[in-house]
Parts: structure tokens; sequence; C-alpha cells
């Protein structure tokens, strides 16, 4: 346990990061399963504009590893799935 105060402070950031950090990462990935075993693409273009949010918002603030570049392969990604679609 750390004994100085700015390190208990730092501990204590970095475990709310750490939470919010998975929260968005599972968030993302739930949403891109949904998407991805969409049986219909109407039920896939519905939920993109959702995943499309969440992952700019991660990009914004860097949550969950993701910078600009991640986000746009991932939104990418989705594209390719969802114009495969029947």
């Amino acid at each position: 346990m750390p004994q100085h105060k700015s390190c208990k402070k730092r501990l204590l950031q970095a475990e709310k990061a750490n939470a919010m950090n998975r929260s968005t990462r599972s968030a993302i990935r739930a949403s891109l399963k949904l998407i991805r075993t969409a049986a219909t693409k109407a039920a896939a273009l519905e939920e993109m504009p959702k995943l499309f949010s969440m992952l700019d918002k991660a990009a914004v603030s860097h949550r969950a590893g993701f910078c600009a570049n991640r986000a746009a392969n991932y939104k990418a990604k989705v594209a390719k799935v969802i114009n495969g679609l029947a």
C-alpha cells in the first residue's frame, strides 16, 4: 500500500481509469458482437451509429486503448461486415 499522499491519489485514479476502460471496451465489444451476429442488414444498420459514437468518444479521450486510427480501422471493418450482409 502506498504511503505518500500523491501515491495514494494516483492509485485511486488508476483504479477509476481501469474501470472506465473496462466498461468502454466491454460496451464496444458487445456492440460489435450484435452487428456481426445480426440476422438482417437493417438490424446491423440500427446498431452501427451507436458503435461509431462509442468509438469516437473512446478515441477522443484515449479510453480503452483507442486512438483515432484504431477507431477508424474498427469503423472500416464494421462497414465491410455490414456491406457483406444480404
